[in-house]
């Protein structure tokens, strides 16, 4: 099943249940992003998330974010900077931004 098939099928069965979940997409990359513009990922606070924006403390601050989201019911435009980790020694660390449009599904 490819990637945003299990996405879809997720947030279906979510809503089916009654659960609130949030879609995250991201809607726009500047330089080295780990995903690609158009990934998404779901966030099920009851069974987990489906799909990626890219892991990491990037990944984090979407989870973090996500869960507001579905507390207020209100979308949100989140910025992701991973400049600020360039003097990491991770090996991981991508050094660009991206931001991710979150809405409650």
């Amino acid at each position: 099943m490819n990637e945003d098939l299990a996405v879809f099928t997720a947030a279906e069965q979510a809503a089916r249940e009654g659960r609130q979940t949030v879609l995250a997409t991201i809607v726009r990359c500047k330089g080295s992003t780990p995903r690609g513009m158009g990934s998404k990922m779901l966030v099920d606070p009851e069974r987990g998330l489906t799909g990626t924006v890219g892991g990491g403390c990037g990944e984090a601050e979407v989870i973090e974010a996500a869960a507001e989201v579905i507390r207020t019911g209100e979308p949100r435009l989140l910025r992701i900077n991973l400049t600020e980790d360039l003097f990491s020694w991770s090996p991981a660390v991508c050094g660009g931004v991206f931001d991710v449009f979150l809405e409650r599904v």
